[in-house]
């Protein structure tokens, strides 16, 4: 089974999800390989902390492609990042199904560093039906970047030979 951005059933898509994803532009193709930067926590959230970093750029997702896909309307770019606030002790995101448990050293008003781009409400919309794949090189890199951040992680293994 192919592993799903969405670790749930997300529906059906809209009406305008539909009509982007039949069009069968440019934007579709980059779209969907920017979303194999997304994860999941309650909505989408792309993480994108090094736009020139090898791990983007090898999928063709590069400082350009980040402008482009601002001018479609699918996402947001700001230099000085974005930070998503107000996590308790605990928290939980999704990678394609994988659960990955964050830990933060305070009881409350915890943030987390989330790179240089948000999804725009459309670009949320979308993201779960575009058909992105996971990307392992990438899981790595963000656990990386989260550890740094002081925080502890776990993750539940999947089961070999299954």
């Amino acid at each position: 089974m192919k592993d799903s951005l969405f670790h749930f059933d997300a529906g059906s898509p809209s009406v305008r999800a539909s009509h982007f994803l039949a069009s069968g532009d440019t934007r579709v193709a980059l779209f969907t390989h920017f979303c194999q930067f997304v994860w999941v926590q309650g909505e989408p959230i792309a993480l994108v902390y090094e736009p020139e970093h090898e791990v983007y750029k090898k999928q063709g997702v590069d400082v350009a492609a980040l402008q482009y896909l601002q001018d479609a309307g699918l996402i947001e770019c700001r230099s000085t990042g974005y930070v998503k606030r107000s996590f308790r002790k605990h928290t939980r995101l999704f990678y394609f199904g994988r659960l990955t448990k964050i830990q933060f050293l305070e009881e409350e008003n915890n943030s987390l560093e989330i790179g240089h781009v948000i999804l725009t409400d459309t670009g949320k919309e979308i993201a779960p039906f575009c058909g992105a794949a996971r990307n392992q090189e990438f899981y790595e890199y963000v656990i990386g970047k989260w550890f740094s951040q002081g925080v502890v992680l776990s993750t539940v293994l999947p089961e070999v030979g299954v």
